[in-house]
């Protein structure tokens, strides 16, 4: 019995023993797994959501295709955790990355105007009167340096494009590192001087992107920390290498590069320089292409580079593409718990604190400040922010224009870089032909800093039917009085009204007669801008008249030639968006000029005034279709006009010398008097792109002395009405019109090429 106890009692410890060690290792278990279970959790996150990099190739407008792609990586429920693109791919990675979806980028795209952006807009309403005058002018301007013609290295500065990325990406304007944007981002560029790729992951985000577009011969070079980069496709346009060392498990990887061309498509710049990098990089895309996981090729090689008329289809090719490997991309989706981007943008406005601008050798601070319109302390809008450096970028002095917001506890600090232009010297040309001067093409030589910082001096030669030249330099003060001297000389051969001269040519029974006209003006003025759309201006004249005329049978040919001295001021306000077609804004100019010595050919000089005034307005009534009025006169007084200076109206499309004034119904210069006033209105369809189907009607009172009684409100005694086609070009309009009056039984039909000059 002793024995049995004792056996049991050992039964009993043994059974005791177990149930502790069995409770110790569920207890050490327990805790080891606990431990574990945050590793074994993150493994099996790991295995379930690995991360996500985004590859964007670039390829212009063929980069569209990206955005049709993120739409339905958005709809299969694909969180994106890195981008990393070149080029287009930049911009549309960049715009995800800082918070835009898939439509709002789509939105983006199809509310921008890529020929603005080519062409580096500048609105007619950030540029002076001579930049005015410059643009509407000439055709063509080429550096021209110790006697060598050089040209611009690209179409655009890239500037439209900048203020544009710039305002986009207001929301991210502070951020300085990328992977501090919603979605970590870099993209690629290549520094020209060595042609290695620059990884772009830090700075501002807009310029870095604009760095990674700048296409060669499309855009010029950006400098950024001391380097000169170009288009990142030139060195590395699918940087999957370097998305994976961001931390990327999958690559998505969207290619919308070319192949290589045969010979006979190779026909345009674009793609030849599109050949040029494709063949460094054609190679190792076979490789990365093997190196993606899942890799998406639009059927895109009907479209080009600058196909952005295309966009839609484009877009639509990138969403078919991305639908072929749907079935591949809903095993990285997540339905349930996707939230696609939804940026909503931040209230348009900037406080101002501070305005730091670098050290300049040729233009002061109060210049630059002077251009951008705005001060320390002021609240702006990003409009007015891009209309201040749109000033700056229409005065072609800079060649550089760099622009950054940075943080200053709830403020803005504007740090503004620029380089200026080292091109002082440019050649110009245009061509031009009218009903009057004829046929004329225009080379000028203009040279800024001749003898003064802020000087500009310009000389036109004309040459054709008839040689004319002009002669301007201009010391350009911005709102502080300027200095200018203007000197040139117009002449043309045509049958002019018979009140034009101061013979009696009614015994003849001539209407018109031959004239030989040239007309030798000199001018010192002084002028102030008060915004950049108006000026006043006081100044002196020397006007040297010949008229002859080989139609009298005459001893004397010579009508007069005579030497005019007279005294001048003027207004001018112009803030019509386009010269020649406007859409939208208003006009006025006025003037008065006393004509106080002559040297007195005819002998019946005596002093007098001439004063003339008009206004116009533009609007667009409704879609393309635009109407502009316009309203015109002038008058002189004082004891006796002289005829040679008396209005004469008539003709279409030539530059509007002295008191030449067009008029339709009736031929050039055909209707003359020391007073008149005219109206004009004129019903503008842009029914293709530039090309402008226009009609035309005006009226006008012509009469001596026409304002010294109520004859000025009686019923119009000239009319005259015009049916047109107008085409904007490169070397300004060519236009054909068709005219005709009820009073004449004749017609006439007009063309102008080019700008009027």
């Amino acid at each position: 019995m002793k024995v049995k106890s004792q056996g049991k009692r050992q039964e009993a410890r043994g059974e005791k023993a177990f149930c502790f060690y069995f409770s110790s290792y569920i207890f050490y278990t327990m805790v080891i797994a606990y431990c574990l279970l945050p590793i074994a959790s993150k493994a099996q996150d790991s295995i379930k959501s690995p991360k996500i990099g985004l590859v964007l190739s670039g390829g212009g407008a063929k980069g569209f295709a990206h955005i049709g792609v993120l739409k339905v990586l958005e709809q299969a429920g694909i969180k994106i955790d890195y981008i990393g693109g070149t080029s287009m791919g930049a911009v549309v990675g960049g715009l995800y990355a800082s918070g835009y979806s898939a439509t709002q980028i789509d939105s983006i795209f199809k509310s921008t105007n890529f020929d603005k952006l080519l062409q580096d807009f500048i609105p007619r309403s950030s540029k002076n009167f001579y930049e005015k005058r410059n643009d509407e002018l000439y055709a063509v301007v080429l550096p021209f340096n110790k006697f060598k013609i050089g040209i611009p290295e690209a179409l655009s500065k890239g500037m439209y494009n900048f203020n544009l990325l710039t305002s986009l990406t207001r929301n991210v304007r502070h951020i300085r590192d990328f992977n501090k944007l919603k979605i970590p981002f870099l993209c690629i560029a290549t520094d020209i001087e060595t042609g290695q790729e620059v990884i772009l992951n830090k700075g501002n985000l807009a310029r870095a992107m604009v760095s990674s577009s700048a296409f060669p011969s499309l855009f010029s070079p950006v400098e950024m920390d001391g380097k000169l980069l170009i288009d990142g496709g030139v060195a590395n346009n699918y940087p999957i290498e370097a998305v994976r060392k961001m931390g990327a498990d999958i690559i998505i990887g969207v290619d919308v590069q070319d192949g290589l061309f045969g010979r006979n498509d190779l026909k345009e710049a674009t793609k030849i320089l599109a050949q040029i990098s494709a063949l460094q990089t054609i190679e190792k895309m076979k490789i990365k292409i093997k190196n993606t996981d899942i890799y998406i090729k639009p059927d895109i090689k009907n479209y080009g580079l600058i196909s952005f008329g295309e966009g839609d289809d484009i877009i639509r090719k990138g969403e078919e593409a991305a639908f072929a490997v749907y079935e591949q991309l809903k095993k990285y989706g997540n339905k349930v718990d996707f939230k696609p981007n939804n940026l909503k943008v931040t209230i348009d406005s900037l406080q101002i604190k501070n305005i730091i601008i670098n050290n300049l050798k040729n233009y002061t601070r109060s210049y630059i400040k002077g251009k951008l319109a705005f001060k320390e302390g002021d609240k702006i809008s990003y409009e007015s922010m891009e209309k201040g450096i749109d000033n700056l970028n229409a005065t072609q002095n800079f060649s550089v224009i760099n622009y950054s917001l940075e943080d200053d506890k709830s403020k803005d600090d504007f740090k503004l870089t620029l380089a200026e232009n080292t091109n002082r010297t440019f050649l110009k040309f245009g061509l031009h032909y009218d009903g009057l001067f004829k046929s004329g093409v225009l080379v000028n030589l203009t040279q800024k800093k001749t003898f003064f910082k802020n000087d500009i001096a310009s000389f036109d030669l004309v040459l054709g039917d008839n040689i004319r030249y002009y002669l301007d330099y201009y010391i350009d003060n911005g709102f502080y009085w300027s200095f200018g001297f203007k000197s040139q000389y117009n002449q043309f051969n045509r049958n002019v009204a018979k009140e034009i001269s101061s013979l009696n040519l009614d015994a003849t029974g001539m209407n018109a007669i031959n004239v030989d006209f040239s007309d030798f003006t000199n001018q010192a003025y002084f002028q102030t801008l008060f915004t950049q759309k108006f000026l006043i201006g006081i100044g002196a004249e020397l006007k040297l008249l010949k008229i002859g005329s080989q139609t009298l049978v005459s001893s004397n040919p010579i009508i007069d030639k005579s030497n005019y001295l007279s005294l001048f001021g003027y207004m001018k306000y112009d803030s019509f968006d386009n010269k020649y077609f406007p859409k939208k804004g208003w006009n006025f100019s006025g003037d008065v000029q006393s004509y106080l010595f002559s040297s007195n050919y005819t002998g019946k000089f005596k002093p007098f005034s001439i004063a003339k005034a008009n206004f116009g307005i533009a609007t667009t009534i409704f879609n393309k279709t635009t109407f502009k009025l316009e309203a015109e006169g002038g008058l002189s007084f004082g004891k006796q006009s002289v005829s040679f200076f008396d209005f004469v109206l008539g003709g279409y499309g030539y530059n509007m010398i002295d008191n030449f004034k067009h008029f339709y119904g009736y031929d050039f210069l055909s209707l003359a008097a020391n007073s008149y006033l005219k109206t004009t209105g004129t019903l503008d369809y842009e029914i293709f792109k530039k090309n402008h189907l226009n009609f035309s009607a005006n009226f006008a009172n012509v009469k001596d002395k026409l304002f010294q009684s109520v004859d000025w409100i009686s019923i119009p005694k000239y009319s005259g009405y015009a049916v047109g086609y107008g085409l904007e070009t490169i070397i300004g309009p060519i236009e054909i019109k068709h005219s005709w009056s009820p009073e004449t039984s004749k017609g006439f039909t007009w063309f102008s090429v080019g700008f009027w000059f």
